[in-house]
Parts: structure tokens; sequence; C-alpha cells
């Protein structure tokens, strides 16, 4: 029996300790071994090949613009522009031109935390609350237990982009985060749902223990010490940019600069501005354990939380099948060589497509930055780039495969999108029974108004408005486009009677992702 405890221990020893480099020298540990060992001359190699990929990556996908950078051992080794920063105007892209990084901004968040965390103003298993203490959740439990790092792991059970639908209306931080407490939670800890204004509230947290606003407190912590002037958690301050790049959308099959996004809303998450020059020296940071040119900026400890895996973001399809994990605002997952990956993607459907990925093990980090919808381009570039890094050329026609995992976001929602007119519809009262005011808790006041065109509806501090068609009955549609929608989307409107002439709510489809759709007639 004693034999057989000991060995026993012995075996759980050598596994717990499977994690941590060996005591007696021998090297790495075996979680940290890879299969592909890459030498600095290959990595030499995949630089001199980039500018063909990047080249190459431009023409194929159409898109008007494209900025790369590299980071290796510290140092930018690599940074270029491709293209134009606006269809139809000469002015190129170049290694300085700011871009709205959308949801990239998330990392740049939670190294900004990591950078509190440090300091011991914060911790990542602090709860919200403890800072925000009129924050809410629908589960009581649940609002007491969630911490900073759950939102930033969207691990609180918050539904998929709950909230965004306020943000599309001109919503503002403070209002989408106090309604966040009407969505539908799913399980706490171990559903992971990619939501926005969760991870913001957690940030909004940390600015507030700190004393200041979350984009004054980005720049006193990160953006600052690293030189990184061209970065901003400000939208005004993107705008003011001579050299920057304008969002596009394929209208027609072309590029064109439809839209203008305004993140301010989800700046935490979304709202960040940068260039591929000021990105490179943040990666360098990363790689290098938060310390930038020798000098420690970043607590090396803070910062491991947030890019290990802390919550599984896709489970394995396969007994086979890698799964991917998501650590606090970075994706971590292993690569087909057995490198750790960490990295993340930035999508603005009215026109951006950002990306980066780092190989810590090889001290090296590449960032793509474009003014096109996301259609996968720089997640192609990076993946084709270090595909030629660990085995000497692309193992596949990754914009391709990348281009068919994107176009689910482009096709158009709602019920009727696509479908044609009734050719016999029930009649509609007359137009001015509906008109009127409705309201919920969460979408706040919705009018419905009688024109000389027929019948509007506004919504949103913004009063986004649309016209109103008659579908069938006392049901209209509304053709829409915006962040959350796709062009060629149209939305069911339903309204209820309490008897002949007095409606008693009405139901709107593309405001009813949460079943919060209903509104009563005030």
């Amino acid at each position: 029996m004693t034999h057989f405890l000991s060995t026993v221990f012995l075996t759980t020893t050598i596994l717990m300790s499977a994690s941590s480099a060996f005591a007696d020298g021998s090297g790495k540990s075996p979680a940290q071994e890879v299969a592909v060992p890459v030498s600095d001359t290959q990595i030499e190699q995949a630089l001199e090949k980039l500018d063909g990929l990047a080249s190459e990556t431009l023409e194929r996908s159409g898109i008007p613009g494209i900025a790369v950078a590299v980071t290796w051992k510290g140092k930018t080794v690599f940074a270029k522009g491709y293209g134009v920063r606006k269809m139809g105007d000469p002015a190129p892209i170049d290694a300085d031109t700011v871009f709205q990084i959308a949801s990239v901004s998330k990392s740049l968040a939670a190294t900004v935390v990591a950078g509190k965390v440090g300091e011991g103003r914060v911790r990542w298993q602090d709860p919200v609350t403890q800072y925000l203490p009129d924050f809410r959740l629908e589960d009581p439990a649940v609002t007491k237990m969630v911490t900073i790092g759950d939102l930033f792991s969207h691990r609180s059970g918050l539904p998929d982009h709950g909230g965004d639908v306020l943000e599309d209306l001109g919503y503002e931080r403070s209002y989408i985060i106090d309604r966040l407490r009407f969505l539908p939670l799913g399980v706490f800890r171990l559903d992971y749902k990619y939501t926005n204004f969760g991870l913001t509230a957690a940030a909004e947290a940390v600015a507030k223990v700190s004393g200041t606003d979350w984009a004054t407190l980005s720049e006193e912590t990160l953006y600052q010490p690293l030189g990184m002037s061209r970065t901003s958690s400000r939208f005004d301050d993107y705008i003011a940019r001579d050299n920057r790049a304008f969002p596009h959308v394929r209208d027609n099959g072309a590029n064109e600069a439809l839209y203008q996004r305004m993140p301010d809303a989800q700046s935490p998450a979304g709202g960040v501005s940068s260039s591929v020059n000021d990105l490179a020296k943040w990666m360098a940071l990363v790689l290098q354990d938060g310390e930038y040119n020798g000098a420690p900026v970043i607590d090396r400890n803070a910062l491991l939380q947030a890019t290990t895996g802390q919550v599984i973001s896709r489970h394995s399809h396969a007994m086979d099948a890698r799964p991917s994990l998501y650590g606090f605002g970075f994706n971590v997952g292993v690569d087909p060589t057995g490198h750790v990956t960490v990295g993340h993607s930035g999508a603005f459907s009215l026109g951006a497509g950002t990306s980066f990925m780092m190989v810590p093990s090889l001290d090296l980090g590449i960032v793509i930055l474009t003014n096109a919808e996301p259609i996968g381009v720089p997640e192609s570039l990076s993946r084709s780039f270090m595909d030629v890094v660990e085995l000497g050329a692309p193992t596949r026609d990754w914009l391709t495969a990348y281009g068919q995992l994107f176009a689910p976001m482009f096709e158009p929602v709602g019920q009727t999108a696509g479908e044609t007119m009734p050719a016999a519809p029930k009649p509609a009262r007359p137009l001015d029974v509906y008109a009127g005011d409705y309201a919920n808790e969460y979408f706040g006041v919705v009018s419905v108004q009688e024109t000389n065109d027929g019948l509007t509806l506004s919504a949103g501090p913004a009063n986004v408005t649309y016209k109103l068609t008659h579908w069938d009955g006392d049901g209209f549609v509304f053709a829409f486009r915006n962040e959350s929608a796709p062009s060629g989307s149209r939305s069911l409107v339903r309204f209820s009677f309490k008897d002949a002439v007095h409606p008693g709510s009405v139901w709107i489809e593309a405001f009813d992702e949460n079943g919060l759709g209903a509104l009563e007639k005030q």
C-alpha cells in the first residue's frame, strides 16, 4: 500500500510540474514543447516574402487598403501600407495611417486593466459591483459574483452581443450598461457569449476606481508610455487625423465609403483607432512580458492572466480537434505545429476588418488593418505569413477559406428578407390609428407617426427613422442596414389591438433578438 501511494504521489507531482520549467535545467516543460521548431533563418525568409503576400492579398480581395506590421524580438522588423485610404482618392496608406481597429480594442483594453492589476488597484477576480455598486444583471446572485475577469472573458452569461442594438439607436454607454439587467442570462461561467458591453462595463469599473475616464486611463497606462502617439480611445481623435483610413462596404459589387461607425459607447471593446506602427510597439510589449525597450510597463503576472486561456470559447467538434480558448480580451489557441498563438480579430460590418496574431515562443507577432468590411483579409494574410514562418509556404488558400467563414455575416436578417410582398394582403386600419408612442424599459420610447408618405417609426436618441411599408393586416415592414444588420435586411412590425381602434402594443422584429421587442402603447 505504501509503495502504491508513493507511486501515485510521484506521478501526480510530475503531472502538476509539467506546466513549469524543469528544475534540473533540462529545458522547457512538455507543455511548452512544439512539434515543429522554427529557426531565425525561417523567420527572416518569411519576412522577405511578406511584401509579396500582402500585395497579392490586396489585389485578390479588391479591398481599398491594407497596413501590415511585424514585431520580432521586441523590435518592429516590417511596417508597410498598401492601397488607398479612400476609394477615388489617391492618398496612399502607410504604416502611420490610422484605422478603426474594432474588437482588437479588447486586447488593448485588457492590457490597460492588467496595468492597474499590477499596481494593486484592482484584481481580475474583483466583483464588478465593488466599483460599480449600481451594476445589475438579470439574476441577483450572478450580479454579486460576476467579476472583471468574467466580463473580459465573456463568461458572465450575458447573451451574444447583448446591448449592441441599443448602440445602433444612439444610446450612450451608461444607458446601455444599465439596461444589461433586462437581458436573459445563460449559464454563468460556462456559457461563452461574446458581449461588447459586458466587457465595457468591466472597463468602466476599472476607470472608476482609477479616478478617471476610460480613454484617459488608456492613454496614461499604455499609449503614452509606449509612445503610441497615433492611438486613441476617442472617436473625435480618429476623425481629426489627417492620415486616416475611411471605412468601406461593398455596394453593387464595388467598395465605397458610405458609412462611418462611431463606437464611443463601446470604446473599451471596439472604439480604439491606431496605426500598425503603434500596434507593433504594443505587440512587442506583450511578447516581452510587459516590458518595452527593456523597461517594465505592465506587470508580467497580471498580463499573463489576460493572455492565457480562461474559458473554452469553441468546443472541439471531434476528439482530434483542438478547442479554442479565450483569456481576458485575448483569443488563445494552438496551431497545427504545436505553437501557442495569442490574437484577436476586429470587425465592423460597416467597414473595418482587423487582426493580430502572436506566437510567444517565437517572440513574433503580426498585425494587419484594413479599411473594408470583414471578409477575412487580415486573418488570411496573417495565417499565410505564419505558415511560411513555420512550414515554408501557405498550407491552403486562406483567403478563400476565411471568406467562406465570414460570408454568413452578410446574410440579410429578418423573416421577410428577400421575400416578395403578399399578393393579396389583408387591409390595414386607418393609418392614424397606429400612430403614437410605444415603450418598454429596455428600448425606451419608440414613436410611430403618420406622414404624407405613410407611417414612420423612430427610435433612440439618434432618432433613427424607418419608413413602414404595409405587409399584411396590422403588419408592416421596414428595410434597414446598420452594424447589426447587413444590406437587404428587413424587419416586421406587428401591432396588437385592445379593440377596433386602440392599439395595445407593437412588436418590432429587429428589436426582438433577446425577447425584448414588444413595446406598450403609452
